[in-house]
């Protein structure tokens, strides 16, 4: 059953994931050479595109099972 702990708890959890998906993704782009939003947006690079949609991917799967347990 859905109680007001076990919501907090989860919301908590989710916000938890978001912020540290948001900081490992700016991490990840700081650390690549170039910068990845000027080549996806305006240069058109689907290539490295791909590799950012990965990159996020990769992310969130590592972050899911982290706050899983």
């Amino acid at each position: 059953m859905l109680t007001l702990s076990v919501f907090l708890a989860t919301l908590l959890y989710a916000l938890l994931g978001i912020v540290v998906f948001v900081v490992s993704f700016v991490l990840v782009d700081k650390l690549t050479p170039g910068e990845l939003w000027r080549e996806i947006i305006e240069r058109k690079n689907m290539a490295v595109a791909l590799l950012a949609g990965a990159v996020a991917i990769g992310i969130s799967n590592i972050i899911a099972a982290a706050v899983h347990g």
